[in-house]
């Protein structure tokens, strides 16, 4: 009697390594995807924050350029890495002028500035820049807005403001 028993032992053995294995399987497997999915977002993650960077690179070259003068729409080409190669080309809508108001004249002071510059009116002017970048090894679209106040004379504001 004592060898049927050790017969079914030994099943019960087989039956029991072979349950384990497919658990241990599926830790496996289910570890890998997560990883997998968190290495997925993390990517993501980074090129929708130099999609940004170079959108604000973009805005700062335009702010620091006569955009004023006459307000146009541009695509500029962005080297993120600085690797001589571009990383992202960024459309620039045309800026906007979105208010203008008269600056208040200066309070009277002791020092005379002479007529040419104390008798000029001039307008504090906000303009709003919008960029758009479209990364094309994701496929993420990054709008960035931004805005600038610039003074300018009644000319320029009558040239460009509505």
């Amino acid at each position: 009697m004592m060898p049927a028993c050790r017969n079914a032992e030994r099943g019960a053995t087989l039956v029991m390594s072979l349950i384990l294995l497919v658990l241990i399987t599926l830790i496996v497997t289910t570890a890998f995807t997560l990883s997998t999915t968190n290495l997925k977002a993390v990517a993501n993650m980074q090129a929708r924050d130099e999609a940004i960077a170079a959108a604000n690179k973009a805005i700062e070259q335009v702010f620091s350029s006569t955009f004023t003068a006459a307000p146009t729409a541009e695509a500029i080409n962005v080297d993120i890495d600085n690797d001589s190669t571009t990383d992202y080309v960024v459309n620039i809508a045309t800026p906007t002028c979105i208010r203008a108001t008269l600056d208040t004249p200066p309070t009277v002071s002791s020092v005379s500035l002479g007529t040419a510059l104390s008798s000029v009116s001039t307008w504090n002017t906000v303009w709003d820049v919008e960029a758009e970048v479209e990364d094309n090894r994701s496929g993420a679209r990054t709008i960035v807005n931004a805005g600038i106040r610039v003074t300018m004379s009644q000319v320029q504001k009558d040239a460009v403001c509505p």
